[in-house]
């Protein structure tokens, strides 16, 4: 992993180049600015160029002007996107180190902007020949305006989003359920969880029939990894479950996708999966004091061998009968399983992270995720208000009564589609079912895979809800 380093350094060197964070209420003078390269830069801004690059004999410096907003959320992710649009700079002029110096009146901007410059300078280039590494490695804080803490937490965060991504991005051809697991064991040891993988024996003697029912076609068995971390000083005393999906690659089985811009793109069906993986890393790595279990289905699904199909009915490891109307809507069948397994825990509070429908997509675009809830008030609005947080942004869609009526079966208790309409809703309906503890379902993916880059936000895997998850838990740990 090309890995960006985060450096607080005590005396940041005349030699190094330098990102120089401005807004209008800064103070030039303040800046190591000479009064020429003030006056340019003035001059610049004056003609609304509010990005301004300057070559000295030694050094190269990147001026940014961010624009602020009333809206914190929004003037926290303007200063990320200056820090990627500085990543570009980096690379650009094949800068190995850039410090961070903020002259903004926003408190804490060099670290957003750190935390956008490292996420963009993100790569994947195992399956490459040749390798264009980017040539930025490490980025540096002051000392005095920075807190120690929050430099490791967020280099924690940060190789947290970095381990999601390339998680995502890995091809079935190696990331098999069975290689996830073994890489969701490697990351928990180097974090410092317990991991525990259930193979399919075990998967079988605890009757998760719905993970079971998705591997008829697949050539290779499923897993189940339950990752936790529990240290000495946790606050809760009834666990958090975190629960990701973990269908690493998704064809639709029987209820075959296309392939453009569908199938092709599936091995990010298990971008859930990663994200919490990627969140216990990050959490366990700051050592946050909370006890926290993730749980992993995984399976790839497809229409080989003896695959189930439209019509079969599956009796879950609960007791529920499941009339399969659709084979590609499987998430929701391997969910099953982890949220009716999550009740031997007792728990305080459970989330899902899964890729699990277009409707929500549909729904909501590429600028936020699709959220149900039936924890409190008080504990939804703090995730919400950690979607701000992090810009990682939840739309709260409702799990009225109605919407499970077009989830009810003729010949089962319930179907696993409701049909054309609100299908990202009767998707979370579904879920439900499988819970008797408050709950949250994310349905990500409107913003588990990117087409494009939008920013720090890279084409491909995202990364997405492990900075979200990491804020919440936080904030959970806080209060």
């Amino acid at each position: 992993m090309n890995r960006s380093t985060l450096k607080r350094t005590k005396k940041i060197n005349d030699n190094i180049s330098s990102l120089i964070l401005l807004d209008k209420k800064s103070n030039f003078s303040k800046t190591p600015l000479s009064k020429k390269e003030i006056d340019y830069v003035k001059s610049k801004i004056k003609k609304e160029q509010f990005e301004i690059s300057l070559n000295q004999p030694d050094k190269s410096i990147l001026i940014i002007q961010v624009e602020t907003s009333e809206q914190l959320s929004e003037n926290r992710e303007n200063f990320r996107i200056a820090g990627a649009r500085a990543a570009g700079f980096a690379n650009a002029n094949k800068l190995t180190d850039i410090a961070i110096l903020n002259f903004s009146s926003t408190e804490s901007a060099d670290l957003l902007a750190a935390e956008g410059m490292a996420l963009t300078n993100y790569q994947f280039l195992k399956y490459k020949k040749d390798k264009e590494t980017n040539s930025l490695k490490n980025i540096h804080l002051s000392f005095e305006a920075t807190d120690k803490k929050a430099v490791d937490d967020l280099q924690n965060v940060i190789d947290g989003v970095y381990y999601a991504r390339t998680l995502v991005n890995e091809p079935l051809n190696f990331l098999t359920a069975v290689q996830f697991s073994k890489e969701i064991t490697k990351l928990g040891k180097k974090a410092g969880c317990k991991v525990t993988v259930f193979d399919k024996k075990k998967i079988q003697k605890e009757n998760f029939a719905g993970l079971l029912a998705v591997n008829l076609g697949s050539p290779d068995p499923p897993t189940f990894s339950i990752m936790e971390w529990k240290p000495k000083n946790a606050k809760n005393k009834k666990p958090i479950v975190l629960v990701g999906k973990g269908i690493v690659f998704d064809t639709g089985g029987l209820s075959l996708k296309p392939t453009s811009n569908s199938m092709d793109i599936m091995k990010c069906d298990m971008a859930g999966g990663a994200a919490v993986v990627g969140a216990m890393y990050a959490l366990a790595s700051n050592k946050l004091p909370l006890h926290v279990i993730a749980l992993i289905p995984a399976t790839d699904n497809r229409p080989g061998q003896n695959a189930y199909v439209p019509g079969d009915i599956i009796k879950m490891r609960d007791g529920l009968s499941v009339e399969v109307l659709n084979t590609d809507a499987e998430g929701r069948m391997v969910l099953a399983d982890a949220l009716s397994y999550a009740k031997n825990y007792d728990p305080e509070l459970v989330i899902d992270f899964a890729t699990l429908t277009g409707a929500s997509m549909r729904s909501v675009g590429p600028h936020g995720t699709a959220m149900m809830s039936k924890a409190d008030r008080k504990t939804t609005d703090l995730l919400i208000e950690s979607g701000y947080n992090t810009y990682e942004r939840l739309i709260e869609f409702p799990l009225w009564k109605e919407y499970g009526n077009m989830i009810k079966s003729d010949i089962a208790d319930i179907k696993n589609v409701g049909g054309a309409l609100s299908g990202g809703i009767t998707a979370g309906k579904f879920l439900e079912n499988f819970t008797s503890y408050p709950w949250m379902h994310l349905d990500i993916a409107p913003t588990g895979w990117y087409f494009s880059n939008d920013a720090y936000r890279l084409k491909n895997g995202s990364g997405v809800g492990v900075r979200l998850l990491f804020d919440f838990l936080s904030k959970i740990a806080e209060k």
